[in-house]
């Protein structure tokens, strides 16, 4: 069955609220349920991420996140659905439960 990633767009400067948890909590049980839960993780801060470009001889390390915009992930499902619209349907409840928009995407080879 394919894989979808289910990416959390954030733009707050603080973790999820006790009432969004539970949401969340309540909706990763629901996936557990119906078989589609493969992981989910919430993603530190941008503030705290690292570029590493190990392709030379001497690899580099930068602070700081690739992208400096006001959004960024905060988090991310990866979920299996038949199809892309069932993938929707559920990337759709994703949103409500986080109270954040989302992005989908398919793993690419099944």
């Amino acid at each position: 069955m394919p894989h979808f990633m289910i990416s959390v767009i954030d733009a707050s400067t603080s973790s999820a609220t006790p009432a969004e948890m539970e949401r969340i909590d309540a909706f990763n049980a629901h996936l557990i349920e119906e078989g589609r839960w493969v992981q989910a993780a919430g993603l530190a801060h941008p503030r705290e991420a690292r570029i590493v470009d190990g392709r030379g001889e001497t690899a580099t390390v930068t602070e700081g996140a690739l992208h400096t915009g006001a959004e960024f992930l905060s988090g991310f499902w990866i979920v299996t659905a038949p199809d892309r619209d069932t993938a929707t349907h559920v990337a759709v409840q994703a949103s409500r439960a986080c109270g954040r928009r989302v992005e989908l995407r398919e793993f690419l080879g099944g």
